[in-house]
């Protein structure tokens, strides 16, 4: 029988929190007479509390892949629902490779691959509205635009559909505009941010006196309206897109001189990731409207690798993931103190040196998937798939069935209205 005790437990995540006293211990003393409320207060209500993350079978992994062996804090791989794309090894110049997902098993050697820049590849992005289209970023200070055909590469890609030039220095962060058509972020060792025009293949802003030092991180929020940035002189911008000015900024986000990590989160929240004075890794959260102290931050643990966070803002489910790593480590956004809470991990033996982030329209909902990782290995890349276990899954389809023919029935009346217009 379970003693008392282990109600009152708490989890490292809760009990570690810096500005926030954790909720367990600083709730007042339940009534001695009732356990129920008192193990009510403990444990917070969560649909996601129980997420399971679970590797796919062996002959589902896309095996004997040379994984490249650049020390860049970069994914290393883009996955849509058609492809995955690993940044491989390759001599006289940098490649990548794109692979149909259902190209599971080992992979030959002699695969083509896509091979068009002078310098490494640093960074790869599939765009969003063109499951065909991919960015890469090189060393050789360039951005490329390639076209990939539907079953996959037959012969090596050398010619870019459009090749974007505009940086001085090397290309290591690229992110597609979630909303507008054709529109890319780079951002390079120049301490440069541009926003090209794809179609045109031109700069439509530059952003280049801004960031005094080099850039570690930049994205989009959910709409494109504001772009967030981590700079290595310890300063998170927010910037508006179209003029290029800075809304927001925090100076020392984290106290520590090692790479720090940012996202836009819901109702435009903003999660980090840094290091503090002792090297320990830690995760916090910002409001842009009062950016003096944080809402929430809390110290994980003491390795050396930056974690990439990958937030969901369908479930409010941020996944954080450290290169070298062999784990996942998630938690839920939400508005309630300590708002950052932790959920659970995925473990596994061998460390990983990228992760690739399917999108939502990838996923299998029928099956309770709610995210899907394409975790890098040194010699494989390997899918791992995150459930929600839930007791009536039949349930579950009828929902989905429901709303699928809702969805056709009203694109069918849609139809009719242009066609009578």
């Amino acid at each position: 029988m379970r003693s008392e005790c282990s109600y009152l437990r708490p989890s490292l995540c809760e009990c570690r929190v810096s500005g926030v006293a954790a909720e367990t211990l600083e709730a007042e003393s339940p009534p001695h007479d009732s356990q129920f409320t008192m193990s009510r207060r403990v444990v917070r209500t969560s649909k996601f509390r129980h997420v399971f993350g679970q590797a796919v079978k062996a002959d589902q992994c896309y095996d004997d892949i040379r994984i490249s062996q650049m020390t860049w804090d970069s994914n290393f791989c883009s996955v849509n629902p058609k492809f995955v794309a690993m940044i491989v090894d390759a001599s006289g110049g940098g490649a990548f490779m794109v692979l149909p997902l259902t190209k599971t098993g080992r992979i030959d050697m002699s695969y083509p691959t896509v091979c068009g820049h002078t310098g490494p590849v640093l960074d790869i992005e599939f765009c969003p509205h063109n499951d065909n289209i991919i960015a890469s970023g090189s060393e050789d200070c360039s951005v490329m635009i390639w076209e990939i055909p539907d079953g996959g590469l037959t012969t090596s890609l050398t010619d870019p559909v459009v090749k974007l030039d505009g940086h001085s220095k090397r290309v290591g962060i690229l992110s597609w505009h979630p909303t507008a058509h054709n529109v890319l972020m780079s951002a390079g060792c120049d301490n440069v941010v541009i926003l090209w025009n794809v179609a045109r293949g031109e700069a439509a802003v530059r952003i280049d006196s801004v960031h005094t030092d080099l850039i570690y991180s930049a994205c989009w929020n959910r709409d494109g309206s504001r772009i967030l940035t981590a700079c290595k002189d310890k300063t998170m911008r927010v910037l508006d897109p179209r003029k290029g000015t800075v809304l927001f900024e925090k100076e020392k986000a984290h106290e520590g001189s090692r790479p720090i990590r940012a996202v836009f989160v819901n109702d435009g929240k903003i999660l980090t990731t840094g290091f503090s004075r002792m090297s320990e890794r830690q995760v916090a959260l910002w409001d842009p409207k009062k950016f003096g102290e944080p809402l929430t931050l809390q110290e994980l643990d003491t390795s050396s690798g930056v974690l990439l966070p990958f937030f969901d803002p369908d479930t409010g489910v941020v996944y954080l993931c450290g290169k070298g790593d062999s784990s996942i480590r998630y938690f839920e956004v939400t508005d309630e103190a300590p708002y950052v809470h932790y959920l659970s991990m995925y473990s596994s033996k061998e460390s990983q040196k990228g992760m690739g982030y399917m999108p939502k329209r990838g996923l299998e909902v029928n099956k309770c998937e709610i995210a899907r990782f394409y975790k890098l290995h040194e010699r494989k890349c390997e899918p791992i798939v995150m459930t929600v276990p839930r007791k009536e899954v039949q349930s579950l389809r009828k929902e989905v069935k429901d709303l699928k023919a809702a969805i056709e029935e009203l694109t069918k009346r849609v139809s009719e209205l242009e066609s009578k217009h």
